[in-house]
């Protein structure tokens, strides 16, 4: 009998250990994403520049826009004035409404710095090691990113890059969220 608890006990911590290691393997999309339209946001907390923190979760009811950005990339650059203009100044009153830059592993310094010579006013927090990103992309994989997250805490639009008609999309998409 003590041999088939031991046997058993055995399976169940393999089968356990696996199931893990299996959910941790999301194989990511062709853009790097692993997490899908219709997924629930993963949640997190972050560290603004302001030194408040934010909990996703304490978000649901809002629409939310995630922006994952660095001071390093160049296509971040480019997307962060438009963001900035056709975004956050459109709907920065809007209590029904949140968005946050994440800024890809850098130290609070240079996040600030980076913030000034963009202009933009929209909160930046920071995510050292990537770890918030990794919840939402392949650790590897390359920004700018925005991931649209709808009031029920599901996620409505991913974006990669900056192109024109799909951050047009992705405004109309927030305008019809907030209506």
């Amino acid at each position: 009998m003590r041999k088939w608890m031991l046997m058993s006990l055995l399976l169940c911590g393999f089968f356990a250990n696996n199931m893990v290691t299996f959910a941790q393997n999301v194989v990511p999309d062709d853009t790097g994403y692993i997490v899908r339209v219709g997924d629930e946001a993963p949640d997190f907390e972050m560290t603004l520049t302001d030194g408040q923190t934010v909990r996703l979760s304490s978000l649901r009811g809002k629409v939310v826009m995630l922006q994952f950005t660095a001071s390093w990339c160049g296509v971040c650059r480019k997307e962060m004035p438009f963001i900035e203009r056709d975004i956050w100044q459109k709907h920065k009153d809007n209590t029904a409404f949140a968005l946050y830059g994440i800024d890809r592993d850098e130290p609070l310094e240079r996040v600030k710095k980076f913030a000034g010579q963009t202009k933009i006013t929209y909160p930046l927090g920071l995510d050292p090691g990537a770890d918030i990103f990794a919840k939402y992309a392949d650790r590897e994989a390359g920004i700018t990113r925005n991931v649209l997250i709808g009031k029920d805490g599901k996620i409505v639009m991913l974006t990669r890059l900056y192109n024109e008609e799909e951050f047009a999309a992705l405004c109309k998409k927030i305008d019809e969220l907030l209506k």
